[in-house]
Protein backbone atom coordinates (compact mmCIF):
# COMPACT_ATOMS: atom_id res chain seq x y z
CA UNK A 1 0.00 0.00 0.00
CA UNK A 2 1.48 3.42 -1.13
CA UNK A 3 -0.04 7.13 -1.28
CA UNK A 4 0.98 10.21 -2.35
CA UNK A 5 1.07 12.98 -0.33
CA UNK A 6 2.05 16.66 -0.33
CA UNK A 7 3.68 18.82 1.72
CA UNK A 8 5.99 21.92 1.45
CA UNK A 9 5.09 22.47 -2.35
CA UNK A 10 6.92 19.31 -3.21
CA UNK A 11 5.11 15.41 -3.86
CA UNK A 12 6.39 12.48 -1.87
CA UNK A 13 5.39 8.93 -2.24
CA UNK A 14 5.25 7.02 0.73
CA UNK A 15 4.50 3.63 2.46
CA UNK A 16 4.22 2.85 5.87
CA UNK A 17 7.30 2.56 8.10
CA UNK A 18 8.95 5.08 5.43
CA UNK A 19 11.04 7.62 6.13
CA UNK A 20 11.05 10.98 4.54
CA UNK A 21 12.97 14.17 5.16
CA UNK A 22 10.67 17.10 4.62
CA UNK A 23 10.12 20.78 4.66
CA UNK A 24 11.06 21.87 7.88
CA UNK A 25 7.50 21.98 9.95
CA UNK A 26 6.68 23.47 13.11
CA UNK A 27 6.61 20.64 15.11
CA UNK A 28 8.56 18.71 17.96
CA UNK A 29 10.58 15.50 18.71
CA UNK A 30 8.06 13.04 18.90
CA UNK A 31 4.57 14.82 17.69
CA UNK A 32 2.61 13.19 15.59
CA UNK A 33 1.21 15.20 12.16
CA UNK A 34 -1.42 14.29 10.05
CA UNK A 35 -1.21 14.90 6.04
CA UNK A 36 -4.79 15.35 4.69
CA UNK A 37 -3.56 16.34 1.21
CA UNK A 38 -3.38 12.77 -0.32
CA UNK A 39 -3.28 12.68 -3.98
CA UNK A 40 -3.61 8.89 -4.41
CA UNK A 41 -3.43 5.57 -2.52
CA UNK A 42 -3.18 2.29 -3.92
CA UNK A 43 -3.45 -0.57 -2.15
CA UNK A 44 -4.54 -4.47 -2.44
CA UNK A 45 -7.52 -3.96 -3.59
CA UNK A 46 -6.94 -1.25 -6.30
CA UNK A 47 -6.09 2.36 -6.76
CA UNK A 48 -7.86 5.47 -6.08
CA UNK A 49 -7.10 8.81 -7.30
CA UNK A 50 -8.19 11.91 -5.79
CA UNK A 51 -10.08 15.52 -7.88
CA UNK A 52 -7.63 17.05 -6.55
CA UNK A 53 -7.27 15.23 -3.66
CA UNK A 54 -8.83 11.61 -2.15
CA UNK A 55 -11.59 12.31 0.72
CA UNK A 56 -11.18 10.60 4.03
CA UNK A 57 -7.85 9.74 2.70
CA UNK A 58 -5.06 10.46 6.12
CA UNK A 59 -1.56 9.67 6.02
CA UNK A 60 0.24 9.70 9.69
CA UNK A 61 3.94 10.40 10.87
CA UNK A 62 5.91 10.60 13.78
CA UNK A 63 8.29 13.63 13.44
CA UNK A 64 11.72 12.15 14.57
CA UNK A 65 14.26 14.78 14.12
CA UNK A 66 14.43 18.54 13.13
CA UNK A 67 17.84 19.44 11.47
CA UNK A 68 20.00 21.06 8.75
CA UNK A 69 21.13 19.62 5.80
CA UNK A 70 24.87 19.46 4.44
CA UNK A 71 26.28 23.07 3.46
CA UNK A 72 26.19 23.61 0.14
CA UNK A 73 28.63 26.90 -1.16
CA UNK A 74 27.23 29.28 -3.63
CA UNK A 75 30.05 31.35 -5.38
CA UNK A 76 29.39 34.29 -7.82
CA UNK A 77 31.86 35.61 -9.80
CA UNK A 78 32.10 38.78 -12.82
CA UNK A 79 34.88 38.57 -14.81
CA UNK A 80 37.20 41.86 -15.02
CA UNK A 81 35.60 43.41 -12.53
CA UNK A 82 37.15 42.20 -9.28
CA UNK A 83 34.17 40.88 -8.12
CA UNK A 84 33.35 37.49 -6.36
CA UNK A 85 31.24 36.77 -3.08
CA UNK A 86 31.08 33.26 -1.15
CA UNK A 87 28.25 32.32 0.51
CA UNK A 88 26.82 28.80 2.40
CA UNK A 89 23.60 27.48 2.77
CA UNK A 90 21.91 24.71 5.23
CA UNK A 91 18.10 23.94 3.91
CA UNK A 92 16.34 22.98 7.31
CA UNK A 93 14.33 19.67 7.36
CA UNK A 94 12.19 17.65 9.43
CA UNK A 95 12.44 13.76 9.15
CA UNK A 96 9.44 11.88 9.85
CA UNK A 97 8.36 8.47 9.53
CA UNK A 98 5.68 7.45 8.14
CA UNK A 99 3.10 5.14 10.53
CA UNK A 100 -0.22 4.70 9.03
CA UNK A 101 -2.52 5.10 5.43
CA UNK A 102 -5.93 5.43 6.24
CA UNK A 103 -7.99 5.84 3.36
Amino acid sequence: MFAIIETGGKQYKVTEQDIIFIEKLDCAEGEEITFDKVYAISSGTGFKAGTPTVEGAVVKGVVQKNGKGKKIYVFKYKSKKNEKKKMGHRQPYTKVQITSIVG
